[in-house]
């Protein structure tokens, strides 16, 4: 059966195509993997089949009655609801019910009721007490305890005002009031960004045990593989279906490919052997007849087109003269804003160090790094920086409100680059000519990566500070860096919750749980 159908559909940005004549189907139980390079237009299906984002041309229909939920990581919170807020409310529907139920009880109980109407109303109690028997109405307190502590909400405290939590404890909060919610399809944009190791398992279970469909979008391969049973891929404006996990969609479409290009050049030979034809023959006489033949097989001949190559990144960091022995070296230090989030840390770096920190969200790792660069102030103790040092810092998010261009951006950064040497710098980070001269924000979330990259590799530096920087990028991106980092020859302080990246590259891994405050 049949959940979604998108048929003939197009769209785009401006002069930018994103999709051609898509269409794409959804059945009962499917387990969909969405992927594609960066750019590809992933979330952009997304914002259209959940009504978003109105298509161009083309068609979505969905099966009747069929419950959508949607993991947007730019819902807006409100200020004063708690955490155990936002996951009951996963629930309202059934208190709206419970609240009718006791309507109809005092209406039952009223003298002044009409008898006309009690069968009615008996009829509608009854309906109402199988629904929310159905769906576990009595046992709400203890399903959101369960989830809210699988993926690690308990640890930032059921009781916080969700305004006041970090990019990944909203998320966590959002995913757990979706997987509460029951819908009948899960619509998820790389879930896992936010969510370490232990987290991220636990909701490889659930999916796997999920009986409903949906619908993923992941650059996290492992994860993927484990958890779809169908890939839909988004290439060249094209979606194409692969039955199987990640590694079969691979090993098919690499398959695919290679039969095209045998095609196109066996092709590209008789065409020139055709034209070759009618050059020598078409003047002759005696020849006439079959060089026309010829030429009439090359005008009705369907020509075969291989996709244009995608511009693959090509990262290569600048390196500073050397530092000195120390990269910091702290003493007593307590990181946090208001109250603090670890205790006394005596911590050092030392020059060739390559050290990943790992732990739950929230607990202070952002924090240790900006402390470290000396963006917020200690709540005790000091950071004292080494000699010489040349750091680079790579965010883990962009201000969505700059009104910048990517060429704008790059040039603003460095002012003595002519506009050939913006280009070439935003080009070698795999970005495309029409997204160097579109603005920022209407990047999609690797498209930004590639930006703060570009400015990163392209300054001088001796140390780099990395907040989760795999967050969003795509599978070759992601190769490609992490084989920059191997070649760069400074120190490296990295914030990563994927072993497949920071293995092989770290020399050290610090799991922060050891010093938070929050895991005391």
């Amino acid at each position: 059966m049949s959940i979604l159908n998108v048929e003939h559909l197009t769209h785009g940005f401006g002069d930018r195509a994103i999709f051609e004549d898509v269409s794409f189907r959804l059945l009962k139980g499917e387990h969909v993997g969405l992927v594609g390079a960066n750019g590809e237009g992933k979330s952009t299906f997304m914002n259209i089949i959940t009504g978003k984002l109105m298509p161009d041309e083309g068609k979505v229909e969905w099966a009747k009655n069929v419950r959508v939920g949607y993991l947007d990581q730019h819902t807006a919170l409100e200020k004063g609801m708690t955490v155990r807020d936002v996951l009951s409310s996963a629930f309202d529907f059934l208190h709206e019910m419970d609240s009718r139920m006791t309507q109809i009880c005092d209406l039952l109980a009223d003298p002044e009721t009409d008898s006309s109407q009690m069968e009615g109303y008996m009829e509608e109690l009854g309906t109402i007490q199988d629904l929310l028997s159905a769906h576990d109405y009595y046992l709400i307190d203890a399903k959101v305890e369960e989830v809210a502590r699988s993926i690690g909400l308990f640890d930032i405290g059921m009781d916080k005002d969700v305004t006041e939590l970090s990019g990944g404890q909203r998320t966590k909060v959002l995913l757990g009031k979706l997987l509460l919610e029951k819908p009948d399809i899960l619509l998820l944009d790389e879930p896992t960004n936010y969510l370490d190791k232990e987290h991220i398992d636990w909701l490889k279970r659930y999916l796997n045990e999920y009986e409903n469909a949906f619908i993923l979008i992941s650059h996290d391969i492992p994860f993927l593989n484990s958890v779809i049973n169908i890939i839909y891929h988004m290439d060249n404006r094209q979606l194409s279906r692969y039955p199987g996990d990640y590694d079969k969609f691979c090993e098919v479409y690499e398959m695919k490919k290679s039969q095209m290009e045998a095609a196109y050049n066996k092709q590209q030979k008789e065409i020139a052997d055709l034209k070759d034809f009618v050059a020598r023959n078409k003047a002759r006489v005696a020849t006439r007849n079959m060089a026309m033949s010829r030429q009439k097989k090359l005008d009705k001949m369907d020509v075969i087109e291989l996709a244009a190559e995608k511009p693959k990144p090509e990262f290569r960091f600048r390196e500073a003269r050397t530092s000195g022995r120390y990269i910091f070296q702290t003493h007593g230090l307590v990181i946090g804003y208001d109250a603090p989030l670890s205790t006394p840390l005596d911590l050092s770096m030392e020059r060739g160090d390559r050290i990943v920190l790992t732990g739950t969200n929230g607990i202070g790792k952002t924090t240790l790094l900006k402390s470290i660069l000396g963006l917020i102030r200690p709540v005790e103790g000091e950071v004292e920086q080494g000699d010489y040092l040349n750091i680079g810092y790579f965010e883990q998010e962009m201000d969505q409100h700059i009104g910048t261009t990517c060429l704008e951006e790059i040039w603003k950064e460095f002012p003595s680059y002519s506009q050939y040497e913006v280009r070439s710098a935003l080009a070698k980070c795999g970005l495309t000519t029409k997204h160097i001269e579109s603005l920022v924000r209407v990047l999609s979330g690797g498209e930004q990566a590639k930006v703060r990259l570009c400015k990163l590799i392209n300054r001088e530096t001796n140390v780099l500070l990395l907040d989760e920087p795999t967050n969003h990028l795509d599978v070759e991106a992601k190769e490609e860096l992490k084989r920059a980092l191997k070649e760069y020859k400074g120190s490296i302080l990295m914030v990563c919750h994927e072993p497949e990246f920071y293995d092989g590259l770290a020399t050290q891994v610090w799991d922060c749980t050891r010093w938070s405050t929050l895991a005391v």
